[in-house]
Parts: C-alpha cells; structure tokens; sequence
C-alpha cells in the first residue's frame, strides 16, 4: 500500500522526473495533484500525467520513483475517458520547470466535465472548488460540454443522456 501523496512528495516526483528528461517535454496533472497544489485536498492517492511529447526515459523512470517516493502513477488523463476539448493546451495553468519539463495543470475545463461524468462525491467536490476558485465558469463549461457532446458515442462507457443531465445540473444553475 501507497501512502497518501501530498504537496512535499507533489514535488519532490517534479524534481526527479525533471532529472530523467532527455529533451523537452511538457507533463500534465490531473485530478487530485491540482487540488493538492491549489489547496482544496492535503493528499491524494495518486498522480495521474500525460506527457507531450512522450519520452522512454521518463517511462522508464516511473518505476523506479514509485518506489522511492512511496507513490502510484497513472497514465491518465480527461481525454482518457471523454473526448478532448479543443483548446486544452492553451488553457492548462502552468505549475513549474524542472530541467526540460514543464508542468502543468491539465485544462480545469476537461478536468470538471470528466469528473461530472464520473460524478464520484470527491469528483463533485473537486468540481465545486473548481467554480468557487474561478479555475472554470459554469457558461463556458457547458458551451465546452455542447462542442462535444456529438462525440460522445465514442466513449461507450458514457451514457450521453444522464451525462448530460449532470453537466447541466451542476452548471446551469449557477451561469454567469
């Protein structure tokens, strides 16, 4: 069993992943490492990355930061699990540049809209802190949520119907 990672471990994996880079890269956080750096969450069970582009040797290190650093990595992001929202990249917040990567926290927008889909109540907390931060805001989630809604049958884990249901409960209710 993992222990919890919170912010010291947050960056001591920045540091050593950053030592493993060949060339330059960008990571990007998702899920609970963005609300462990912004505060909202003291820990979370584990750090879930997308590196652009790929490169072996940060593969290849995965393994052995697991181990020392006592923590879980996924390979996981939003796009994993609904379709992409254009724009992502510009939108990710920046976090820190250790040698040749640069890190980030991927687009809160696909963040929230993924956790709405998953609609775990710490996905719905995240996304609740999302909006009282100002990271995302409710009009411009849903017009997001309606560029890919046609999409959707691609991801045959969702149910388009309740999902959308979901998004527009969570954000129609408080549009600005």
């Amino acid at each position: 069993m993992r222990r919890p990672v919170d912010e010291n471990v947050v960056r001591a994996f920045l540091r050593s992943f950053g030592e493993a880079a060949k060339e330059e890269s960008r990571v990007y956080f998702t899920g609970g490492v963005s609300a462990v750096l912004l505060g909202w969450r003291s820990t979370t069970v584990d750090l879930n990355i997308l590196v652009i582009p790929e490169q072996d040797s940060l593969f290849r290190a995965i393994p052995r930061l697991k181990e020392s650093l006592h923590l879980n990595v996924e390979l996981a992001s939003p796009a994993d699990f609904i379709p992409e929202l254009p724009g992502w990249q510009e939108r990710s917040l920046f976090i820190a540049k250790e040698r040749k990567l640069s890190f980030f926290h991927y687009d809160f927008y696909s963040q929230a809209l993924s956790k709405v889909q998953r609609a775990h109540s710490k996905d719905v907390d995240d996304v609740q802190q999302m909006l009282r931060r100002e990271l995302i805001e409710p009009k411009r989630a849903l017009e997001l949520f309606g560029i890919i809604e046609a999409e959707l049958y691609r991801f045959p884990a969702i149910d388009p119907p309740s999902f959308k249901v979901r998004v527009e409960a969570t954000f129609a209710s408080c549009k600005s």
